[in-house]
């Protein structure tokens, strides 16, 4: 999964990709290195982003959307909303995936408009809101927390209407937690895997990987890798990346040694 930015303020690439040229360029570039799904988000979930209005996030993400559907490179568009309505639009524009940061709780219609559409949906797992999910994260136990949230959250949609097997589930790296917990979820990422439907795991760049080896975040390409690596090794089967390139062909060998091919 190539994650398209549409964005002046996510931590890694904000700015970089604003202008729908640009982003197109980027989403196209990065389906052209093996990504199977484009992951379009023109709102920051960083920690402490503030909200964008729904009219702002459609105006940069919807033309970006409606190109790259039209380019046919072969990979699914996502679109990274929390809104209904951004994700209707986005969905009328050529979408096929809707990846809630807040799992529904936000717009709880957004359920129904996945199952209206027999879209696929991430449901995501996340401590309040961007601007305080890293005020002082706790758990009992946090592999235990996000494993019985994410439960309830794919209950919730299936009740709405969405089919099972078109649920993605995230337990989401670095939103309310500590390195600590990062480690954790990394460690036992099977009890996740276990719910059943695919797991997401996306730890490109992000910051736990800068605390634990030094590194600004355009330099932390080897340990998204080793992450990705051990996220594949215990059961996660979809890897949201900025570098497809780099870390696709990492995959690749590591699959086809777990497999025993060659």
């Amino acid at each position: 999964m190539g994650i398209v930015n549409v964005t002046p303020d996510s931590f890694s690439d904000g700015g970089e990709f604003l202008e729908a040229d640009a982003a197109v360029a980027h989403g196209e570039r990065l389906a052209g290195e093996g990504a199977s799904v484009l992951d379009i988000g023109g709102e920051s979930t960083r920690p402490g982003a503030e909200p964008v209005p729904a009219d702002e996030e459609l105006r940069r993400v919807i033309p970006v959307i409606e190109r790259l559907a039209v380019a046919e490179r072969g990979a699914w568009l996502s679109v990274d909303t929390t809104k209904l309505d951004v994700a209707r639009a986005a969905l009328d524009a050529g979408a096929r995936i809707v990846n809630d940061v807040s799992a529904f709780r936000f717009a709880a219609d957004l359920a129904g408009l996945v199952a209206e559409r027999e879209a696929h949906c991430v449901l995501m797992h996340m401590l309040g809101e961007p601007r305080t999910m890293q005020a002082d994260p706790r758990y009992d136990d946090v592999v235990d927390d996000v494993k019985a949230f994410l439960s309830e959250r794919l209950a919730f949609a299936v009740a709405e209407g969405v089919s099972e097997d078109r649920v993605w589930l995230d337990p989401v790296i670095g939103f309310g937690k500590t390195v600590t917990h990062n480690l954790e979820l990394l460690r036992r990422l099977d009890e996740i895997a276990a719910i059943g439907p695919p797991v997401v795991i996306g730890t490109s760049r992000k910051s736990f990987i800068g605390k634990l080896v030094g590194g600004a975040d355009s330099g932390r390409l080897p340990g998204t890798i080793a992450s990705n690596v051990l996220a594949l090794e215990r059961g996660a089967r979809i890897f949201r990346v900025h570098d497809v390139a780099a870390v696709l062909q990492a995959l690749k060998l590591t699959a086809a040694t777990l497999a025993g091919d060659g």
